[in-house]
């Protein structure tokens, strides 16, 4: 087995010794595969790997489903939990990785005397094993949406990256990883990443930021997406391998699903269900040219062709193309180029779970909007799946060389725009990238 003497360093210890990058490609792509037969796990199913692993903000879990399909091909990570404030988003992690439900906020295990050791005792942590944790803190408040809240207070939320900072502080894990959007990594918000890159290297970590369009992964949508690895040594990032004229498409991911009527589910298949439109909202649909068309003027509220950002509402999916970046918002057509490329209603929400990247064996908790929230508010398991295969890789094997240091993405070590949306309208124009 070409993965055998990987996972025999991996449980010996003896980690740093030897080359394992020329197995990445491989091995990311065989994890992908695993990711398609996910089923929920039953209690225990990943007990006495090597690498225990804790999800903090984990929402329904997209970052850990990548380590658990790396798990199908070499059983490396203990999933001891998945901590969210959101109730409905704790079930869904624990119905689906077999572990505690966790419903707490992040900041009382930060701050509050005792919570987060008491926490590490429920879940059976060892500080002496190796551990990885994840650290996806909510982006809203990064968000270029927000922009017309920018000279406002600062969004609570953003403090969450310096709870997640302490946290690793106090536990002290072998790695860590970080999802956020692009914004993160911008001159509005650089100041929290700056703060909490300061807390990790002081605590001995080496810490490299990058944005990622997930497309480049397998995902068949494009979301930019910033990610922050740390590690106790030197490492490279991972690199996208899909070309723009690669990208998986819209019709890669939901052309075989059966056509639903809007509000009607699939009798095979009660998430693939559309929001049940107003009859108003189906005349605008039924106006819009199937395959990527936009609302004709005149069509729909007078309002809409008053603001050119309001191009895409109500607009549809290409069938040839990625689909846009899917949100929370993508149950509703009224809010961007959420329309199905040739039914008259917007997305079901396992149109929208399988255009995330997500297995159609993964359960989702909660009602209809939860279930979009949580698919919106997810890492897309095919990017966590590639990252998960990096972070293996990188902690198990030596320093990379010159020419592997120079495959690796360049870091980004200062603000990358004040706008980074204008940015990423630019990049898109251009054909799209894999990685800034």
């Amino acid at each position: 087995m070409q993965y055998k003497e990987l996972f025999s360093t991996l449980s010996s210890g003896n980690w740093g010794e030897q080359d394992y990058r020329p197995l990445l490609g491989e091995l990311t792509l065989d994890t992908q595969r695993s990711l398609e037969g996910f089923l929920p796990l039953a209690a225990g199913a990943s007990n006495g790997n090597p690498i225990q692993l804790i999800d903090f903000f984990s929402g329904a879990g997209g970052m850990s489903l990548g380590f658990a399909a790396l798990n199908a091909v070499v059983p490396a990570f203990e999933l001891l939990g998945g901590c969210d404030i959101d109730a409905r988003s704790a079930e869904t992690y624990s119905r689906n990785f077999g572990t505690p439900l966790i419903n707490r906020d992040v900041l009382d295990l930060a701050y509050a005397p005792g919570e987060l050791d008491a926490l590490l005792d429920e879940l059976g942590y060892d500080s002496a094993r190796p551990s990885i944790l994840i650290g996806c803190a909510p982006c809203q408040g990064f968000t270029s949406h927000r922009k017309r809240y920018w000279n406002e207070a600062d969004d609570m939320r953003n403090s969450l990256i310096m709870s997640f900072a302490e946290i690793v502080r106090r536990m002290s894990p072998d790695a860590i990883i970080m999802e956020n959007v692009p914004e993160f990594l911008s001159k509005r918000y650089w100041r929290y990443f700056s703060a909490a890159k300061s807390v990790f290297e002081e605590c001995g970590y080496t810490v490299k930021a990058c944005i990622y369009n997930a497309a480049a992964f397998g995902v068949p949508q494009e979301r930019f997406r910033s990610i922050v690895i740390g590690m106790k040594h030197d490492f490279a990032l991972p690199a996208g391998y899909l070309e723009p004229g690669e990208y998986r498409t819209v019709r890669d991911a939901i052309g075989a699903l059966n056509p639903v009527a809007a509000g009607v589910a699939d009798p095979d298949d009660v998430m693939h269900k559309s929001a049940a439109h107003r009859p108003g909202t189906i005349e605008i649909i039924k106006q819009v040219p199937h395959n990527g068309g936009s609302r004709p003027t005149g069509v729909g509220p007078a309002c809409l062709d008053k603001v050119k950002g309001f191009y895409d509402v109500y607009g549809r999916l290409y069938w040839d193309k990625p689909a846009i970046t899917i949100t929370h918002y993508a149950r509703n057509p009224a809010s961007g180029r959420y329309t199905h490329p040739e039914q008259d209603r917007g997305l079901t929400a396992r149109e929208a779970a399988l255009l995330q990247s997500f297995p159609n064996g993964f359960e989702f908790a909660g009602k209809f909007d939860d279930i979009f929230r949580q698919i919106g508010e997810a890492v897309p398991p095919m990017l966590a799946s590639a990252m998960a295969a990096a972070l293996l890789i990188e902690l198990v094997s030596c320093s990379p060389n010159g020419a592997e240091a120079s495959l690796s993405p360049d870091c980004i070590d200062a603000p990358v725009s004040s706008s980074f949306s204008s940015l990423l309208a630019g990049i898109k124009a251009r054909g799209g990238n894999r990685q800034l």
